[in-house]
C-alpha cells in the first residue's frame, strides 16, 4: 500500500494466523470476498488452488503461490486450460542452489516432524513405548533422517536437542562436509540403497526429506524397507508434497495425520507448518515480500527477466508448462 498498489484481502483470511480484518485495513488494505481477491492482477496464496478456486483461473492473472504440480496433475491442466501465468514459491532458485521460499517452511516442517514423530512413539499413541530422549542406562532412541536439506537439518537439530542417536544420510558427501560442522552430535553417511535399508531396519523414527527441485520426490524408502522395520516404529514423509520418498506413503491432514501400514505408523501431513500458522506466516511472508514487491512494482515479464532466481519460480505461462521439474 504505501508503494501505491491497492490491496485487497479476502475477508477472515488472517483469522487462523492471528491477524484481524481491521489489522489489514489499518495496514491500508480493503476487505473483499474470495471473488473479490482472485479478481486482482496478481494474487498472493500459500496454499496452491483447490479445485473449487479452478473457476478462478484466468489469463490476464498471475498467481504466486506454492504450486507443487509434479504431484498435481489436475491443478498443472487447470492452469494450463486458464492461461494463468503461474509462479510457485519451492522453486524460485538463487544460483547456489538455495531455495529462499522453501526454507523457511521445511525448516518448521523438519522441526515438526520429529516433533510429532516421537510422540507415536508412545504406546497410547500405537508406538512402541520408546522413549524419544534417553536416561541413564538405556539407548536412546534411533533416528534416522534421509535427505540433508533444510528439512533433514532442522530434524538433526531436534532430534538431538531432545538426546535421540541421530543418523543422517544423504547422496551428496559436500553436504555431508558441510553438515559435520553445522550438527557434529548426528552420523553422517552417504545414502547407499544398502546402507539405506539397514538404517531404515534399525530405527524407530524415520524422516523422509528427500527433494528435487520441482519434481517429483523419488521413491527411495521401498516397501520392503517399511516392513523390516519394527511394529510401533514411526515414518513421516516431509516429502509427501511431491509425492512422498517411501512407496508406502499417501497425504494425510492434521484431521487424519496418521495411519498404520505393516505395523509402522506413517505421518504424512501435506502442509506441516499449518499447526502453526502465526509463525509460519511470518516467516514465510519475511521471504516472500521482496518477491511480491518486486511483482507488483514491474509486472511479471520485468521482474522476471531482472532476476534469474525469481524467473526459477516460473512453472506455467501462456498455457505451457515451464518448469521441467
Amino acid at each position: 500500500a504505501a508503494a501505491g498498489h491497492e490491496v485487497l484481502v479476502q475477508r477472515g483470511a488472517g483469522e487462523g494466523s492471528s491477524f484481524s480484518d481491521e489489522d489489514y485495513v489499518a495496514a491500508g488494505a480493503s476487505l473483499g470476498s474470495a471473488a473479490d481477491a482472485w479478481g486482482a492482477e496478481l494474487v498472493l496464496k500459500v496454499k496452491e488452488p483447490q479445485a473449487s478456486e479452478y473457476g478462478f483461473l484466468r489469463e490476464d492473472l498471475t498467481l504466486f503461490t506454492y504450486l507443487h504440480l509434479a504431484a498435481d496433475r489436475a491443478l498443472t491442466e487447470a492452469l494450463v486450460g486458464s492461461g494463468t501465468t503461474a509462479i510457485a514459491y519451492e522453486t524460485v532458485r538463487e544460483a547456489d542452489g538455495a531455495l529462499p521460499l522453501l526454507a523457511p517452511m521445511s525448516e518448521i516442517a523438519g522441526q515438526l516432524a520429529v516433533l510429532a514423530g516421537v510422540g507415536y512413539l508412545q504406546r497410547p499413541q500405537g508406538g512402541r513405548g520408546v522413549l524419544a530422549g534417553s536416561v541413564p542406562g538405556i539407548p536412546p532412541s534411533r533416528v534416522v533422517i534421509v535427505g540433508g536439506g533444510a528439512v533433514g537439518y532442522n530434524a538433526a537439530l531436534i532430534a538431538l536437542g531432545i538426546g535421540a542417536d541421530v543418523r543422517l544420510l544423504d547422496t551428496s558427501i559436500a553436504r555431508l562436509r558441510v553438515l559435520k560442522s553445522m550438527i557434529p552430535g548426528a552420523e553422517l553417511l552417504v545414502s547407499t540403497p544398502g546402507r539405506l535399508a539397514e538404517s531404515v531396519k534399525d530405527a524407530d523414527l524415520v524422516v523422509g526429506a528427500v527433494l528435487v527441485p520441482g519434481a517429483s520426490a523419488p521413491k527411495v524408502i521401498t516397501e520392503a524397507m517399511v516392513a523390516s522395520m519394527r511394529p510401533g516404529s514411526v515414518l513421516c514423509d516431509v516429502s509427501i508434497d511431491q509425492g512422498g520418498c517411501c512407496e508406502t506413503s499417501r497425504p494425510t491432514t492434521y484431521a487424519e495425520p496418521a495411519y498404520v501400514h505393516g505395523g509402522v505408523t506413517h505421518y504424512c501431513v501435506a502442509n506441516l507448518p499449518g499447526a502453526v500458522p502465526v509463525s509460519s506466516t511470518l516467516a514465510i511472508t519475511n521471504a516472500t515480500l521482496p518477491y511480491a514487491q518486486a511483482l507488483a512494482a514491474r509486472g511479471w515479464r520485468d521482474a522476471l527477466r531482472d532476476d534469474p532466481a525469481l524467473a526459477a519460480g516460473l512453472n506455467v505461462c501462456a498455457g505451457e508448462v515451464t518448469h521441467a521439474g
